[in-house]
């Protein structure tokens, strides 16, 4: 390719909409145009590097047997309907209406669909099969932002493994989670695995593949010690043995004006956060819930819906909260409650002499025993971690570090092929059930958290293995004849030797090409300048150390091969 006829409209500037880093290199660099919020055109570099990255999870989905498959976008909402889906996707799945007036979906993931085509498989001989596919996915994000990190509508790849064992379905999901492994290592992303919940998905186990970055909308609580990693939707940490008293024989009330905080409490009243009892009234698929908490610890919404089943949470309106309870927020809890459900933080477990509110306004109740005076309805781990806490394996301090997701698997189970009617005959000749994986890699996502991962102040620094070119041929004086010959030249006896070149032929000035080489982030450049022919030789720069070597004409091409491959 010649830049002279591509289409790369660099930038001279930052733009002002673009915070992330990907996000203002990805346009400067020519890569990515905004359509609208959330949708992007990629050009042809962008078109260029993602189809790299596709290139390479193919390989890998190659190693472990999987075979390709593509599917519409489009779907009607029966398969949504009778995975229960259709309603729990809420606001964020794009609904439309075909001219017969038949509910339809732009399709967000394919579990449903997948699982469908899983009904012509009839006996267990049939497994294990892993099908895969790149697809586009559509979802409403209610803040689309950040460039390619978070979007409306993007590639994924999305693979699916049938299998008819526990046994089976390990193996299935063991062979995903190494070939993950080698797909980011291979992509230049230092991903970690980490436990993740699996939110709308269900099923019995996930892993989130994160790449550390200050780009990115996740928490991931690590432990330097063990190599503990976890999501924060789903980590823990130890907790020191509470040393309470013997309390009280009842809880006793006191008044406590303009106490509305834990912090008020603390400091008026003697109450330290951590022997306070936070209530939270919120509202779990529709019914008014009450959620317990230490007054120093946060509660983590993925947590509760996970431990609930809850499809939707809310926060209570301050006219329900009155109209349940008779106070407002700063005086609430669940002493004496039975008409709610009340579910509890395990860090609440046995614990006495605790201060809570009375529902009354500006009254709280000392010498609370939490199992002895609430009727809890349900225990469980609803608390986030922050760093600095131990770790539950070795007890080092943890740490807390953002990150972007750049993988998801998921152990379905039966959710899937049960709502579908997806059976195989079993060796005995009866029914089995067949269960199911789900593995996906954001193909756009990859793309933005590499250059996350690869830049400096100068633009991309792409890995050779996702370049849109290998090497940059740049000419330095076009006008001079000889100049433009000798870089053609190079240019044709590097395509020759199969390597992936474009040749910066463009009347430009030299300091021009450098910089748009520079923030393309094409690995190798090579300048081709009257003085070096000269001397029979040019220059070969490193994009990524900013190294020059110069090499003599007749060699570069055997040198950056060498490079190259």
């Amino acid at each position: 390719m010649r830049w002279s006829q591509m289409h790369i409209p660099t930038l001279r500037a930052d733009p002002t909409e673009a915070g992330a880093p990907s996000h203002r290199l990805l346009l400067r660099a020519g890569y990515i145009r905004q359509l609208m919020a959330g949708h992007y055109t990629l050009l042809p570099l962008a078109v260029r590097v993602r189809a790299r990255i596709m290139a390479i999870i193919r390989e890998e989905l190659a190693r472990i047997g999987a075979q390709e498959f593509l599917l519409p976008a489009l779907h009607p909402a029966e398969v949504w309907r009778r995975s229960g889906r259709w309603e729990s996707m809420g606001e964020a799945m794009f609904r439309l209406r075909d001219r017969r007036g038949a509910d339809l979906a732009l399709g967000m993931t394919h579990e449903e669909i997948f699982a469908t085509l899983a009904t012509e498989l009839s006996s267990y001989r049939d497994l294990p099969q892993v099908w895969y596919q790149f697809q586009t996915k559509f979802r409403d994000e209610p803040r689309p932002k950040a460039g390619l990190l978070r979007t409306r509508e993007f590639t994924m790849k999305d693979s699916y493994s049938f299998d008819v064992t526990d046994e089976g379905l390990d193996q299935s999901y063991g062979a995903h989670r190494e070939a993950y492994l080698r797909i980011f290592d291979r992509l230049g992303l230092p991903a970690i695995p980490v436990q993740a919940s699996s939110g709308s998905m269900g099923g019995s186990a996930s892993t989130e593949f994160m790449c550390p970055s200050e780009a990115g909308e996740d928490l991931v609580v690590h432990c330097p010690g063990c190599g503990y990693a976890a999501n924060v939707e789903k980590a823990t940490a130890a907790l020191p043995p509470a040393a309470d008293g013997p309390g009280r024989p009842v809880p006793s009330a006191f008044d406590t004006p303009g106490a509305r905080t834990i912090d008020d409490l603390a400091i008026h009243f003697g109450a330290a956060a951590d022997r306070q009892i936070k209530t939270l009234i919120l509202v779990l698929d529709g019914k008014l819930t009450l959620v317990l908490m230490r007054g120093d610890h946060a509660l983590n919404e993925q947590k509760l819906a996970d431990a609930t089943g809850a499809a939707t949470v809310r926060p209570a309106l301050a006219e329900e909260i009155r109209d349940a309870l008779g106070a407002s927020p700063g005086s609430l809890g669940a002493v004496g409650v039975s008409a709610y459900p009340v579910v509890a933080d395990l860090a609440l477990r046995g614990r006495r002499d605790m201060f809570t509110g009375a529902n009354r306004d500006g009254v709280h109740l000392r010498g609370v025993d939490v199992e002895r005076d609430i009727a809890v309805s349900a225990w469980a781990d609803l608390r986030e971690v922050s760093a600095g806490e131990p770790c539950v394996h070795c007890g080092q301090p943890l740490t807390v570090r953002r990150a972007i997701e750049v993988g998801h698997i998921f152990k379905l189970g039966h959710r899937y092929s049960d709502a579908m009617g997806a059976t195989v005959l079993d060796a005995d000749g009866g029914q089995a059930r067949i269960l199911m994986g789900s593995y996906g890699i954001g193909i756009e996502r990859a793309m933005a958290a590499i250059v996350e991962s690869h830049h400096d102040d100068k633009g991309i620094v792409w890995p050779a293995p996702v370049a849109p070119f290998a090497v940059d041929v740049v000419v330095a004086q076009t006008d001079d004849p000889a100049t433009a010959e000798a870089g053609s030249a190079v240019y044709r006896s590097l395509l020759a030797a199969g390597v992936d070149a474009v040749l910066d032929d463009r009347v430009e000035r030299a300091g021009v090409k450098f910089r748009d080489a520079e923030l393309v982030g094409i690995p190798l450049r090579v300048t081709v300048g009257k003085r070096g022919l000269a001397e029979g030789t040019v220059e070969l720069t490193a994009r990524a150390s900013g190294e020059t070597e110069r090499v003599p004409l007749d060699a570069v091409t055997r040198r950056v091969t060498s490079l190259a491959r």
